[in-house]
Parts: structure tokens; C-alpha cells; sequence
């Protein structure tokens, strides 16, 4: 650990900004870690509550001066918390590995549960839940949330465009393997179609390979990093496989822990070349759009637009310019800066289901800065970022105004095709 406490991370931290709490800063939870690495303290609750409470956002890590890599070590925390005795209770552990062991890393699993909400959505019985007042023996907060999910699939891209999709206008300019994800591919199947389909016009060759799986952003996250490593392991042998020269992600949360498979199986001498291979080739859909050929985009009507970045594309993978770029260069777009865009949403994963209060206030004073800026639409690239700015504007907003889309569904809808 080389932090210097210099305080730089301190003004980039959400949880320190709401609390102003020493404790709840990456300063302060780093000299927790210690001090239990050290056995100066036990990985006890107060412990583990910090270490809940940090959001991984990772904006301390572009303030440090020190290059501290604060995920890694909030990963590394989380692990020792989750592989300690007595750190969870038994329920909590056993629901924890049902979900992100029984379901998430099982693509048949999944279109199977996309399929049963599908038809829970469809078929009157949310309707039916809503209506009775059943809904009312949730939390509000994950009431809330059912309400805004949108219609769920359970398909996927892969059924709905085949596993491989040809590029138009000429020679391919490249090799794509679309990483699809878990949660995306059944809430944001069209968002998956459509980035295919983009990139298909912008002339690359595009592939689904099959044997992919979940990223394993939420079980490194969650503390279960041997899940991750495995996970990891599966996906580089997939895409390997497929011989792609790029590895696209329409998912900020997804595309930050694919860019460090490299760092994620240093340990594994057998993978660690194929790690590097992969993750060298990992790319967000917009920096590849503008590396492919020219698209024109126009916008049927002129719409006033803003867009929150993904904190994890903006912090680990580094893109913030190119979904701006591609947005302001839509005919009949007028684009308008969010203050403190590059802020957390309070989404996180799943972070704004697990700790409903802190992320609530976050998101309120994200939608003060939305709400400035009087877009028609608020833009962003990440699935849970979507979600939240959808909560956000039943919250905070005017749904009858103002919506709430990912740049790739933004930009099919207004592409102009030769």
C-alpha cells in the first residue's frame, strides 16, 4: 500500500462526500485495511460495514498522485471478509452463493429466469402485484426498482441475429467478438442487437461466441474472487477460440473487470499470456465505432441531451470523449454538459439495492445536476447506470419529460443508412 494520505481522493469519494466521515474516504478505509492486515484490528462489523459502504467507483484512483490502485485492494479486502469465519451470517452466505454461483455464471440459467419475468411482466400478474398492494411487502426501494426494470428476454442476442453477423459496405475492418454479459442479455437484449448491429455498419465482422459466460464483475466485487478467476478463465478460452481481433463491451461494469483479466490470473503461469491477449483487446462499443467506418446519425426531431458517464469506464477503462463525441455529432442534437457527470450515480452493481439509503443520496444529488441541465433524455453506457437515472427521474424528475437511454440504443434509433 503506497498511500501518501495526501487527501487528493478525498473531494473524488461519494460516500466521504455525503458523510464527510474519515472512515468513509479511500484514505480512511485503506488505513482500515491495514490495520487489520496488520492485527491491529479484526475484520469485524464495523470493519466490514466500511468496506460495504465504499461504492468502487474508482474516482480516487484518477485523483491519486501515488497510482494506488484502490479497486484491487477493496477486492482484496472483500475476499478476506467473505473467506473469514463468522464475517457474514450463515443465510447471507448461503442466498450470496445461490445467486452468484447457482445462477449468474449459467447462460441457460439465465434466459430461463429472463424467461419467467417475462412472462411475470406480460402476462398481467406485475399488474396484478401492483394493484393489490402486494408490492408493498418490499422494501420501497426494490418496489421501485421492479417497477422500472424494463421488458426482460429470454432469448438473447445470439438468437435473435445468429452467431455471427457480416459487415456491410466492403471488407470487414476487423473481427468483433460481442461480449453479451449475463443481466444485459436478458433486460438489454435490444441494447445487445443494436450494438451489433452498429457495428456491422460501421464495417466490422461481428461474432457471439457461445461458451462466454458472466464477466465476474459481481462476484470480484462481492468478495468470491476464486468465481471470478474461473469465470475469467471460461471467457478468455471463448474468445480465444473465436480469433477476434477486438472484444467489445456496451457495459462500463463489465468491460472494467474484462480489461483486468490481465491483472485478475497474474498468478495463473498457464493463462497469464492468453490474459494479456485478452485483455489488450477489450474496447467500449463507442471508442470502436469511431475506428471503424463513418456513420451519419440525425435525430427526426431536435432533442436536447446530457450524459452521466460509467464511472468504470470513465476511471478503469478511460473512456469519457468518445460516447460525447458520438452523441454531439447526432444532426438535430444539442448536447448539454451534466455537472459532475464524471460523478457516481450511486448504482454501482447492485450496490443501490444493498445499500438503499447512501445510494439514494447520491442519486438525488445526481438528478439536481440532470435536472440543471433540462435534457429531453440522459444518456449512459452502462446497464445499472440506466436503471438508476430511470429511478432517478420517477424520483426526482419528470418521467413525462424526460427519459433515460443507453448511448447504443440512442444512436440506432437515428442512424442513416446508405
Amino acid at each position: 500500500m503506497n498511500c501518501m494520505r495526501c487527501g487528493f481522493c478525498l473531494p473524488a469519494c461519494p460516500t466521504f462526500r455525503e458523510t464527510g466521515a474519515e472512515a468513509e474516504s479511500p484514505r480512511g478505509r485503506i488505513a482500515l485495511m491495514k490495520a487489520v492486515h496488520d492485527g491491529v484490528m479484526a475484520p469485524a462489523d464495523g470493519f466490514i460495514e466500511q468496506m460495504d459502504h465504499c461504492l468502487g467507483c474508482r474516482a480516487c484512483e484518477t485523483a491519486c498522485p501515488a497510482d494506488v490502485k484502490y479497486g484491487r485492494l477493496l477486492e482484496q479486502a472483500r475476499d478476506a471478509i467473505e473467506d473469514a469465519p463468522g464475517t457474514r451470517g450463515l443465510r447471507a452466505r448461503v442466498l450470496r452463493r445461490a445467486i452468484f454461483r447457482g445462477v449468474f455464471p449459467h447462460p441457460r440459467r439465465m434466459r430461463l429466469l429472463g424467461g419467467a419475468l417475462k412472462l411475470y411482466q406480460r402476462s398481467g400478474l406485475a399488474r396484478l402485484a401492483r394493484g393489490s398492494g402486494a408490492m408493498r411487502l418490499l422494501p420501497s426501494h426494490l418496489a421501485e426498482m421492479e417497477r422500472i426494470l424494463p421488458e426482460a428476454a429470454g432469448d438473447g442476442v445470439a438468437a435473435r441475429i445468429g452467431p455471427r453477423l457480416a459487415a456491410r459496405g466492403g471488407e470487414p475492418v476487423a473481427k468483433v467478438g460481442l461480449f453479451r454479459g449475463c443481466i444485459m442479455d436478458i433486460l438489454f437484449t435490444d441494447t445487445n442487437v443494436h450494438t451489433a448491429e452498429l457495428l456491422a455498419e460501421a464495417g466490422f465482422e461481428v461474432v457471439i461466441p457461445d461458451a462466454q459466460v458472466c464477466c465476474g464483475a459481481l462476484h470480484a466485487h462481492g468478495g468470491d474472487m476464486a468465481a471470478a478467476r474461473d469465470l475469467a478463465r471460461r471467457n478468455i478460452r471463448a474468445f480465444r477460440e473465436a480469433g477476434v481481433d477486438y472484444i467489445v463491451s456496451n457495459a462500463g461494469g463489465c468491460g472494467a473487470l474484462l480489461v483486468e483479466y490481465d491483472h485478475l490470473l497474474k498468478d495463473d503461469p498457464g493463462l497469464a499470456e492468453d490474459a494479456a491477449w485478452f485483455a489488450e483487446r477489450v474496447v467500449d462499443v463507442a471508442e470502436l465505432l469511431r475506428r471503424g467506418r463513418p456513420l451519419a446519425f440525425a435525430s427526426p426531431e431536435p432533442v436536447r441531451v446530457t450524459y452521466q458517464d460509467s464511472c468504470h469506464l470513465r476511471n478503469v477503462m478511460k473512456s469519457s470523449g468518445a460516447p460525447r463525441a458520438l452523441i454531439a455529432g447526432v444532426d438535430g442534437v444539442e448536447f448539454c454538459e451534466m455537472a459532475e457527470a464524471d460523478r457516481c450515480c450511486g448504482s454501482a452493481g447492485i450496490y443501490n439495492i444493498t445499500q438503499p439509503e447512501m445510494s439514494g443520496a447520491i442519486l438525488a444529488h445526481k438528478m439536481e445536476h440532470a435536472n440543471a441541465t433540462g435534457a429531453d433524455v440522459i444518456l449512459t453506457s452502462n446497464p445499472g447506470c440506466l436503471l438508476q437515472m430511470k429511478l432517478g427521474i420517477e424520483r426526482h424528475g419528470d418521467p413525462s419529460r424526460t427519459k433515460a437511454a443507453h448511448v447504443v440504443d440512442f444512436l440506432y434509433e437515428r442512424i442513416k443508412k446508405a
